[in-house]
């Protein structure tokens, strides 16, 4: 069997979502895939359950690592993926049926190196689904495929989001262009995802909803970002160092410089605890030089809300800002 999707799956203590998530995997639509189960050190019943699938369905691949993080997990799976496209799914996450065959289908059609789809949330604790309509902002695409973010009109880091689980990547692309995910705890997917998107000269879009991200999961990474409080710095340098190196930085710093103050603004108003304060000077004396954004002209920042929370931030002390 020659495989069309290699599915790459990190999974680190799930097993009160595993089954419905590995389920919607073994359940597409499209046969002829691989689905790598890469186990981060559970100390769940997540492993048995990998294995239990791996017993039922030789496509099912599992692989162990001690604890390192879903990036390292990424890495290894991608590391013995043979599938002419990747996916890389979350383990609390489910799927329509036939994402894969509806993404395949569109990349093949075109040659596409990526394909990007809609998600929806599934929030738990109402047990309903919520429509998300900003994860593929389509009035800033062009109307022609395929495409590439030269065509965009808009900052090329917000088009799309920076996760990888609603897209698929050519595996020979991926390869060429040397991508591979961060070992850090949170937004280690943001240098593959931006970077694949920066160098792609073939995107497609497939405008359904396939993919089902699921919120208010208390245990998520999401939910315990204080921990990880200056990965989204170690990104975003990444980024910049990765743009750089492939000789066109130039052409998306304003995105970029754009792009690092909307991300950082999101971490500042989203972390709770002690970090809160630290983050917030650390932007304000070093990190939001470092990003460029205190060289930046005023009039080439694209959303003046956040320019204003800057220059509040820069002028104040952590106190004082959040008394007004």
């Amino acid at each position: 069997m020659s495989v069309k999707v290699s599915v790459i799956l990190p999974v680190y203590n799930v097993s009160e979502y595993l089954r419905q998530c590995m389920d919607s995997i073994v359940g597409q639509t499209l046969k002829d895939i691989e689905i790598i189960c890469v186990d981060d050190g559970s100390t769940d019943d997540s492993l048995e359950i990998l294995k239990e699938y791996e017993a039922k369905d030789k496509r099912v691949k599992v692989i162990e690592q001690k604890n390192a993080g879903a990036g390292a997990a990424r890495n290894n799976g991608l590391a013995i993926a043979t599938g002419e496209y990747l996916s890389f799914l979350d383990s609390d996450d489910f799927f329509e049926p036939d994402m894969l065959e509806k993404a395949y289908e569109k990349g093949k059609s075109s040659n596409a190196q990526v394909v990007v789809f809609r998600s929806d949330q599934y929030r738990e604790d109402l047990n309903e689904f919520v429509q998300v309509k900003w994860t593929l902002r389509e009035k800033q695409i062009p109307p022609y495929r395929p495409m590439n973010c030269r065509s965009f009109t808009g900052n090329i880091f917000k088009v799309f989001v920076g996760w990888a689980w609603d897209k698929l990547f050519e595996r020979k692309f991926v390869e060429e262009n040397h991508l591979k995910f961060q070992q850090i705890r949170t937004s280690n997917d943001m240098l593959f995802v931006f970077s694949a998107l920066a160098f792609a000269q073939r995107m497609e879009i497939v405008d359904l909803v396939l993919a089902h991200q699921r919120r208010n999961n208390p245990n998520s990474l999401s939910n315990t970002r204080e921990k990880s409080w200056d990965c989204f710095h170690t990104a975003l340098n990444a980024l910049k160092d990765a743009l750089t190196a492939h000789g066109n930085f130039w052409e998306f710093e304003q995105d970029y410089i754009n792009y690092a103050l909307h991300f950082s603004l999101w971490h500042l108003d989203t972390i709770t605890g002690a970090k809160k304060e630290v983050l917030f000077n650390k932007l304000k004396n070093e990190w939001f030089a470092e990003f460029g954004i205190d060289s930046l002209p005023a009039e080439r920042f694209y959303d003046k809300k956040e320019y204003a929370k800057y220059l509040k931030i820069k002028s104040n002390e952590f106190n004082a800002y959040y008394e007004e």
